[in-house]
């Protein structure tokens, strides 16, 4: 989890394939509605990302897998566990600063560069009851995927 830039696809499909599990970019799961209006550069809103989160959920309750989703909020989080108790939350910790320039040199579909400082003010970073699995992301991949396994193998 993390916001946009942060490495979310990169380390979650490093991280499934050194897990030997399925992984989903949850990106691919967002309704039409929802990739036209960030690529409008409009924020998502609550009622954007309910509808996405219960196919994420979907995803997440089929079984030992990998998912690279946002999940900036608190609520968003508390409704992936409804349909998978055990969930692991892997938190790619970055800063604007490192995110921007990231974002400004990357294509994406829907994702423009200018909808950071929305996803940075809706990020609800996770609280210690959450058990997060918190990475720098300057750290390279392969550390990051080092660290999270071993944080796994612990709980």
């Amino acid at each position: 989890m993390g916001v946009s830039g942060s490495g979310k696809s990169t380390v979650g499909a490093a991280l499934a394939r050194a897990l030997s599990v399925p992984f989903v970019d949850a990106d691919v799961l967002h309704p039409e509605a929802n990739r036209l209006k960030m690529a409008a550069g409009i924020p998502l809103d609550d009622a954007d990302r309910m509808p996405w989160l219960d196919l994420v959920a979907a995803q997440l309750a089929s079984g030992p897998i990998v998912v690279a989703c946002s999940a900036l909020k608190r609520a968003y989080r508390d409704r992936l566990r409804e349909s998978a108790p055990g969930l692991a939350l892997v938190f790619l910790d970055a800063t604007a600063v490192l995110l921007a320039p990231r974002l400004e040199s990357r294509t994406h579909e829907y994702m423009p560069a200018s909808l950071l400082a929305s996803q940075l003010a809706t990020l609800e970073p996770p609280a210690d009851d959450e058990h997060p699995i918190r990475l720098d992301v300057t750290r390279p991949v392969d550390e990051l995927v080092a660290a999270a396994i071993a944080r796994l193998e612990q709980e």
